[in-house]
């Protein structure tokens, strides 16, 4: 049996839009895809928060886990994440409160640090640049005002209470692409997401700093890594190859500071990029599995075998849904 049996595949959503496409439609696809996901037995059904890039529906993040999670019944689904500096904990609580007892047992709430979009439009989302540097704080008020009250401190801090959401405990990890939350979800005894799928650098050096310091808590007996891995399945290598232009394109123009819609695949990237670009591009997508069947089996199995991560959660970003569909079912047929 294969070491991937045993090993629970989850999914990474941007609403990723065609130029071509409508708001509408992209948000459709993005419900028949997560309803595909859960016929096949995917875990998890995450969102990330993105704003001010054209190209990415994602920008609404909890009204859209609203969406996908009264479309569908089993997966669980969540944020992949909240990128906590743009919100008071109050309104994540209240928000994720109301989903929690929409949806029991089915909403995980993903935090992470950044903004999620560039300087300019961070601070249209909030005026205080300093909001980052008091993550560590702010996770612990939101964990507190998803507990019980009697937990809770006396003063104000017991008398602000979010409704709904006290005492929902809806499950919080941690998100990041550096050593920062590791550490931080190593302390406060939560599971752990490393952001593969756009920052591989420091993968190895994350897990083992989390594993090393984790701490035992309440809601974790022992760490738990989950890592991020862009997925291009196909049912040939050589398609897979070519399908994966469009996620080269994306990532071109992200780096060069336009809009991110999605392109259909080409058969050569050559004359697109300059060679500093396209070293940037590959670093990015370093961690990537893309391939056929046996190739993409073939590396996962190697790449759960090095890292011993508990979860692996997918970007499956292509052109057309059709392909996100058959690349599900390809992911999932590797398990056995």
């Amino acid at each position: 049996m294969s070491i991937l049996a045993d090993i629970p595949f989850s999914l990474l959503e941007l609403a990723p839009m065609r130029e071509d496409s409508t708001i509408t439609d992209t948000l459709k696809d993005s419900l028949a895809y997560a309803q595909h996901a859960e016929h096949l037995g995917v875990n998890r059904f995450w969102l990330a928060e993105h704003h001010n890039m054209p190209g990415i529906i994602c920008s609404a993040t909890s009204i859209l886990i609203g969406y996908i999670a009264g479309g569908t019944e089993r997966i669980r689904v969540g944020a992949g994440g909240i990128m906590l500096p743009n919100h008071a904990p109050l309104v994540v609580a209240e928000q994720f409160g109301t989903l929690a007892n929409l949806y029991p047992g089915r909403i995980d709430l993903g935090l992470g640090r950044a903004p999620g979009s560039d300087p300019v439009t961070s601070l249209a989302l909030n005026r205080d640049t300093q909001r980052a540097e008091h993550f560590p704080d702010e996770v612990n008020e939101l964990q507190s005002l998803l507990g019980p009250r009697e937990a809770r401190q006396s003063g104000q801090a017991k008398a602000v209470r979010a409704i709904p959401g006290e005492n929902t405990n809806v499950p919080i990890w941690l998100l990041g692409s550096s050593l920062f939350s590791a550490q931080l979800a190593a302390q406060r005894g939560l599971p752990y997401v490393f952001a593969g799928h756009f920052a591989p650098r420091f993968l190895s050096e994350a897990i083992a700093l989390y594993r090393r310091e984790f701490v035992p808590s309440a809601v974790l007996a022992k760490p738990y890594v989950m890592v991020g891995l862009p997925l291009v399945a196909a049912p040939t290598d050589a398609e897979a190859e070519y399908l994966s232009t469009t996620s080269k394109q994306r990532i071109l123009a992200l780096i060069r500071g336009q809009e991110m819609w999605l392109k259909p695949p080409i058969d050569s990237m050559d004359g697109l990029w300059s060679e500093q670009e396209k070293s940037y591009v590959d670093s990015f997508l370093s961690l990537s599995i893309c391939g056929g069947p046996a190739t993409i089996k073939h590396r996962l199995e190697v790449f759960v075998e090095q890292t011993g991560v508990d979860e692996v959660m997918f970007t499956n970003d292509l052109y057309r849904n059709e392909h996100c569909l058959r690349a599900l079912d390809i992911l999932m047929s590797i398990k056995a």
